[in-house]
């Protein structure tokens, strides 16, 4: 019987080839147009903040002691600048890695290991800690990754949104939506997720561990822990409701704290230039600046890009009548990048004026090392573990600085 692969397997060598192949979507389209710490754009990212919140005045209203008079009438009624003070509160953001002490020992200096283990855990946390934060760029501060229509007591729900923020073996709370919003108790912690289905259109179904849950319509998942613990961002930032604060001010007192909102009632309609026109101008309107960017997400893209293919005169033509070239959108005002970002919310478009969005921290993602050094002992065991950490939030200064436009059909 002749020697085959099988009968020889114990004195044959395994070859791993380098470098890691990757297999996931690092992308922070959002986070690199906001986040400039270098060059002309640096003052996006301030790293002077207390201890726990930051402050600075907004400035709201005119004087309205000013009036035209006849002879000898009365002079106007002497008015005053309206000021009011902005606080935003830090959040607290963190990423552990751990190692066995073998782990850290052997697969790290053998020629066996292909890839060093430490070396491997310390760069990709950063680059998940920055794929994490593109997505609260978009949030509201609550947490939420994903929301569900189901109605019946299992633990496999079905996902109608946000299925591209889940993965194998993440912690997940469920949440009602109601108790997310109060900030009140979870209906289920700690569920680890075991399977994952994507639709690749937001949807999928999502199972986990553990025993059935008793689900109601849009409850909500949140990574464990990090509910109502996350940047406040777009979904907030960019808001125009009465008697809903944002940075400590309540639009109903002070009207100009709104940004320009364009929505339909939950009921896409078609996207078409004159929507964009004239939200772009409503804003330009309110603040005297014209957006810098637009956010958008993919599916919207492909909705816009439909709309100029239908109004492209020539074949080859790379510049499209109608207020669009390449990926800008044109105004008298100069041109306005459009930009697809996966994180963005379906069925909408940010308009942004950049350079009135900051991130305030303390600063960038650093190491525990208070105590000497980054690698804490378990005292027990021979594992040790490592915590980046940074205390930030994403903030606006001005809020009618920018738009968005909701319920756009998706191609």
């Amino acid at each position: 019987m002749p020697a085959t692969l099988t009968t020889i397997s114990a004195i044959t060598k395994e070859i791993y080839e380098g470098p890691l192949r990757k297999q996931l979507n690092d992308d922070v389209v959002a986070l690199q147009r906001i986040v400039k710490p270098t060059g002309k754009d640096a003052d996006v990212v301030t790293d002077s903040v207390g201890a726990k919140w930051v402050t600075f005045p907004v400035h709201y209203r005119r004087n309205s002691g000013i009036g035209g008079r006849r002879e000898n009438e009365n002079l106007p009624s002497p008015g005053q600048q309206g000021s009011a003070a902005a606080r935003i509160p830090l959040k607290y953001l963190y990423g552990r890695i751990g190692l066995t002490g073998q782990v850290m020992k052997l697969a790290n200096s053998k020629p066996q290991a292909f890839v060093s283990a430490l070396q491997h855990e310390m760069e990709r946390i950063r680059v998940d800690l920055a794929v994490d934060l593109n997505r609260q760029v978009y949030g509201t501060g609550s947490g939420a990754l994903a929301v569900t229509s189901s109605t019946t007591s299992l633990n496999t729900a079905v996902i109608t949104s946000g299925i591209d923020n889940l993965q194998l073996d993440e912690v997940i709370d469920i949440y009602t939506a109601a108790n997310l919003a109060a900030d009140s108790t979870a209906k289920s912690t700690a569920r680890n997720v075991t399977a994952v289905v994507n639709n690749n259109d937001g949807t999928g179904t999502v199972t986990f561990d553990g025993a059935a849950v008793s689900f109601t319509a849009n409850d909500v998942f949140v990574r464990t822990g990090s509910a109502n613990r996350e940047w406040a961002g777009l979904g907030v930032m960019v808001g125009n409701t009465n008697g809903v604060l944002y940075e400590n001010i309540d639009p109903a007192t002070v009207p100009v704290w709104k940004s320009t909102i364009d929505a339909n009632g939950g009921t896409p309609r078609a996207i078409s230039e004159g929507l964009i026109t004239k939200t772009v101008d409503n804003a330009y309107r309110q603040c005297g600046k014209n957006v810098t960017v637009m956010l958008t997400s993919l599916g919207v893209r492909r909705s816009y890009s439909n709309l100029l293919i239908q109004q492209r005169q020539f074949v080859n033509k790379t510049e499209y009548t109608g207020g669009f070239s390449g990926l800008a959108f044109t105004t008298d005002r100069g041109d306005i990048p459009m930009i697809a970002d996966k994180d963005c919310p379906f069925n909408t478009l940010y308009g942004l004026t950049e350079s009135k969005i900051k991130v305030y921290r303390e600063s960038d993602w650093s190491f525990m090392d208070e105590d000497g050094s980054m690698w804490l002992r378990d005292p027990n065991k021979d594992f040790y573990s490592a915590t980046l950490f940074q205390y930030s939030e994403i903030a606006t200064d001005q809020r009618n600085a920018h738009f968005k436009i909701a319920d756009i059909t998706e191609s």
